[in-house]
């Protein structure tokens, strides 16, 4: 009797696990942490940083230089019509003239000739008063209607023999035996001005302007024979 009371008294109960009331609720679990996802991270920004450092000093070590767009010849000097801006190393080793000393730069004149191209390193300008190899300096001095005005040092000229030939073995002093013509040649065909002084304050020669010329050593003699005559003209030529 005993027992089938306790079996019915069991059997009103429910088999199935009870359940927890509404506010009551499991804890999460924890989340999972993930260090080696988080140092590829970190060492992703490390090396973004690098990358962007590296290309702002690369560019830092360019500059801006100076770019021949047509020949030099030796002894001219650059102007604005023949040169531009171009951007190079500057770890190359090589001496550059940067572009913002182009304009001392036109004071000086090309060693040799240089071609069209050429990135222009300090090396190939001297001053224009330095003396080269094969060339030597004649001094004239011309009157008035010989030179052209504002004649000045660093300047590119030809020089012409000017004078009278005579004829007919007269002296032409005497004017009455001979005739007259005029005896005009080419001495230089490109001379460097390395000065151009004031003429002397006495009353005759008032108009006459020394001039220091540089030209090949080879034209010298012809150049320094017509000067002690008085028979030399100079005209400015392209280049300046």
């Amino acid at each position: 009797m005993k027992i089938q009371e306790r079996t019915g008294a069991g059997a009103g109960r429910s088999a199935a696990p009870a359940q927890p009331s509404v506010g009551d609720r499991l804890p999460s679990p924890p989340r999972e942490r993930k260090p080696a996802l988080a140092a590829l991270a970190v060492l992703l920004i490390l090396v973004g940083a690098l990358g962007a450092t590296m290309l702002v000093l690369r560019a830092g070590d360019r500059v801006e230089a100076i770019q021949l767009t047509a020949d030099v010849k030796a002894g001219d000097s650059i102007t604005q019509d023949n040169i531009k801006s171009v951007m190079v190393n500057d770890d190359s080793g090589a001496n550059f003239v940067a572009w913002s000393q182009r304009e001392s730069l036109m004071k000086l004149q090309a060693r040799s000739t240089l071609y069209k191209g050429t990135v222009v390193v300090g090396e190939m300008f001297a001053d224009k008063s330095g003396m080269e190899q094969g060339k030597a300096t004649v001094g004239v001095s011309l009157k008035e209607g010989q030179y052209p005005k504002g004649l000045e040092s660093g300047d590119n000229v030809a020089v012409y023999r000017v004078g009278t030939k005579t004829s007919g073995g007269g002296d032409q002093d005497g004017g009455a035996s001979g005739s007259a013509g005029a005896d005009s040649s080419l001495l230089v065909e490109r001379a460097v001005v390395e000065s151009a002084g004031a003429g002397s304050s006495d009353g005759i020669t008032s108009t006459n302007l020394p001039v220091t010329l540089t030209v090949d050593a080879d034209d010298a003699a012809a150049l320094a024979q017509a000067a002690s005559a008085g028979e030399v003209a100079v005209v400015l030529i392209p280049g300046n």
